[in-house]
């Protein structure tokens, strides 16, 4: 994942950005080739508390981004209110999001917290955004949207 800032998240955790030309603006939902979440259902993390791989077979277009769901009556919840599943920040890295940058997602590295999904650079990174869930929200929610244009 390209972004504008890089940021450094010590020791423990891998580098998460790469420098990225000043003109391109980040597009609202982190989609690799078009498609959300890498593919995995995002109603799946709330009705079965874990990540499910989607199907192609059953898609909806939201924010720009192709989501896939595991089944029909997923894509329906979702399609129903996907303000309620999309990932926050556009599934980019919340813990990024939280320092001002962005950065790819693994879907692997999610959390619910408050009803919310937030998805992270992968478990090192969700560890580190672990450690203070309430006061990393509060901050990318102040550097969001703002961190895709940066």
């Amino acid at each position: 994942m390209l972004t504008r800032r890089s940021f450094a998240l010590g020791a423990l955790a891998t580098p998460l950005v790469l420098a990225t030309p000043a003109f391109a603006a980040q597009p609202p939902v982190y989609a690799e080739g078009g498609v959300a979440i890498n593919g995995y259902d995002p109603v799946a993390y709330f009705t079965d508390s874990a990540p499910v791989e989607g199907s192609a077979d059953f898609t909806a277009i939201y924010e720009g981004a192709t989501f896939h769901f595991a089944s029909a009556a997923n894509r329906d919840l979702f399609a129903a209110d996907p303000v309620a599943y999309a990932p926050q920040y556009g599934g980019y890295c919340a813990y990024a999001v939280s320092r001002g940058a962005t950065a790819s997602t693994s879907p692997n590295a999610w959390t619910v917290y408050e009803g919310k999904l937030y998805l992270n650079f992968n478990r090192t990174v969700r560890a580190l955004w672990s450690r203070d869930v309430p006061g990393n929200v509060a901050a990318a929610d102040a550097n969001w949207p703002k961190v895709l244009e940066a």
